[in-house]
């Protein structure tokens, strides 16, 4: 794959990206600024300290701030997981361009959220210590970081062991090898804040649903959008109404 083309296939992504996020912004809009608003009332009824002025409204957080973050995130993994879609073709077997894009998303989906949001879980205002966020958020990076590299080695694996075992037991070999050492580095790194006494277990449980929610939209729009670009670009097919010639 030339680089004209990759650049090109960096532009689709970013698109699609945004594309995705504008979904996802609805979706956090409409289900998840519920458990958000319950979550700071708990707060505000809780809270010893009173009369302190927001240095940022609340109409501002749940607009303009919202959709500048997902915005921003949404353009942002459209161009990584397109520099892993570009690597990714042609390697984890005889997919095409849309098969690869939808195995891409899935994998990024899995890999930069889910596993890691199993040890640290995605928790609303007044449900976190504030002294311990800076903590907390290198322990999430960590947590990903970690999640991205095994699965890369679990992939590699797999190839490793394709021609011995087989395509299927070598996936699941792999799988398995990823499961076992994943939950091994969740049982030595550090846990997370507990929320909490007395925080609603239901809100708590929404916000978190709702979360898995934005990323489960962000990540399947955008591997069909690009994966429908993608497969335009890279499997172009002949023009309807055009006569095939026969050769002498």
């Amino acid at each position: 794959m030339n680089s004209v083309t990759v650049r090109t296939l960096l532009v689709l992504g970013m698109l699609a990206g945004l594309a995705a996020s504008v979904l996802a912004l609805v979706f956090a809009y409409l289900v998840g600024e519920g458990p958000v608003n319950a979550a700071i009332a708990f707060e505000e009824a809780n809270s010893h300290e009173h009369g302190g002025e927001e240095l940022v409204s609340r109409s501002l957080q749940s607009t303009a701030g919202l959709a500048t973050g997902i915005l921003v995130f949404g353009i942002a993994i459209g161009g990584i997981a397109t520099l892993a879609f570009c690597f990714a073709l042609g390697r984890i077997g005889q997919f095409g361009a849309r098969a690869t894009a939808a195995l891409t998303a899935l994998a990024g989906f899995l890999l930069v959220y889910l596993v890691p949001i199993l040890k640290y879980p995605a928790n609303p205002p007044a449900a976190g210590n504030p002294d311990t966020i800076g903590e907390r958020t290198i322990l999430f990076l960590l947590m990903i970081v970690l999640s991205v590299l095994l699965g890369i080695a679990a992939l590699l694996l797999g190839r490793r062991l394709a021609p011995a075992w087989g395509n299927w037991n070598a996936s699941i070999g792999a799988g398995v090898a990823f499961v076992a050492v994943v939950a091994m580095a969740m049982t030595v790194l550090p846990s997370g804040d507990a929320p909490p006494k007395g925080f609603p277990a239901a809100d708590l449980w929404e916000f978190r649903l709702a979360s898995i929610g934005v990323q489960a939209v962000l990540w399947s729009a955008f591997g069909l959008l690009f994966g429908f670009m993608a497969e335009r670009l890279l499997e172009p097919r002949p023009a309807r109404g055009r006569v095939p010639t026969l050769a002498a």
